[in-house]
């Protein structure tokens, strides 16, 4: 089984994006790539920054763990990145 994990990039304009991925690595340089595997929404936004990353566990995991952050306000992303907030042990 592979172990997942949540991460955030950066962009130019300071916005943070979340993805999971079983290779942050591999993710990370599809992004600054581009299409065809780089997320739509970060195409043409670079230079990209990987700003945070973490195992969470299993897809299943990484999933729920994922939606939740994409909710979160951008203070509280911020803030994960420089560790003020620690993600939930369980999503």
């Amino acid at each position: 089984m592979s172990s997942w994990s949540l991460y955030l990039v950066r962009t130019r304009q300071g916005t943070l994006y979340t993805g999971i991925t079983t290779d942050v690595e591999r993710r990370f340089a599809e992004h600054q790539d581009g299409r065809p595997k780089g997320a739509r929404s970060l195409h043409g936004r670079g230079p990209l920054i990987l700003a945070f990353s973490t195992p969470v566990g299993n897809r299943s995991q990484a999933s729920r763990l994922e939606w939740r952050v994409k909710r979160w306000p951008r203070q509280k992303k911020e803030d994960l990145v420089s560790g003020k907030v620690m993600l939930p042990d369980e999503p």
